[in-house]
């Protein structure tokens, strides 16, 4: 499933394409089921508005239209959106498609029909906000608020970082690589960490998704941006989906344990305990 810096990666590339941009119609549409409201009021409260903004919430990406309606759109685990010729909609995998004023397709391919595209009114955006926690690459996002987010939490660390109500966009990849920078096994309890720890949770969380943004994310199976290309992050793994490996750090054989049912990598020597390395 694309994390915060994949989706983050479509909406910065998706800007140039669709801002300013009339939604003319609802071009395509096979799946009723991935949208709300039903296709009929969908359709009617779309066509003609306008994109102003084209921004992300946690792992949402979110088209901000005119007259007060948000288009948010979730890519799930198979999902990308491409701007393309009005061709490409009648590819079999391509459940979703708006025409816009010039010509051109905003199109939802998503072989395993999981995606979402929910058109909310000002009420429904705020809910969705309020079901996130805080965004980690914000100003207001300090070690702090980290500390406030684990305290009283005996869940394992990992089990943490990737609920969405405690700190929005992280996902399987990232809190693996995270956690790894941080020196923090991934078993231990989020009320555990020292002060200490949570200084460098915090800035490794932040370092990890800068630079997986950076590379315009980690293309495994399905993400690619909205212009088709793939990301280059995963050639940067520390220890995600590298059991058996050496650690870039130690060369001790990186681990594969389970998770709240998530595969989960780390090297038993550098995230050894409840000590952070340095």
């Amino acid at each position: 499933m694309p994390e915060l810096p994949e989706v983050e990666t479509v909406a910065r590339s998706l800007v140039p394409q669709l801002q300013g941009r009339i939604i003319v119609s609802l071009a395509k549409l096979d799946w009723p089921k991935m949208i709300t409201p039903p296709p009929a009021e969908f359709t009617a409260l779309i066509t003609g508005r306008r994109i102003e903004t084209v921004g992300r919430r946690a792992k949402w990406l979110l088209l901000t239209l005119d007259r007060g309606w948000t288009m948010a759109i979730h890519l799930r685990m198979s999902g990308h959106l491409l701007v393309t010729e009005p061709t490409a909609a009648h590819e079999p995998h391509v459940h979703f498609a708006l025409e816009l004023d010039n010509g051109r397709c905003l199109i939802f391919n998503d072989q395993r029909k999981f995606g979402r595209v929910h058109l909310l009114d000002q009420q429904g955006l705020a809910a969705l906000d309020r079901s996130h926690g805080p965004e980690p690459l914000t100003d207001d996002f300090t070690p702090d608020t980290l500390a406030q987010q684990l305290q009283h939490r005996r869940a394992p660390i990992k089990t943490l970082l990737i609920d969405q109500h405690l700190i929005a966009g992280i996902g399987n990849i990232y809190a693996n690589e995270a956690l790894w920078l941080a020196g923090i096994h991934p078993l231990t309890p989020g009320a555990a960490l020292s002060p200490e720890q949570i200084n460098h949770l915090h800035r490794a969380i932040r370092v990890v998704l800068q630079e997986a943004i950076a590379n315009q994310g980690s293309s495994l199976r399905n993400y690619r941006d909205s212009y088709g290309q793939r990301g280059s992050q995963q050639e940067h793994f520390n220890v995600y989906d590298r059991a058996g490996k050496p650690c870039p750090r130690c060369q001790t054989l990186i681990e594969r344990i389970v998770v709240a049912q998530r595969s989960t990598y780390f090297c038993p020597l550098c995230q050894r305990g409840m000590q952070p390395v340095t």
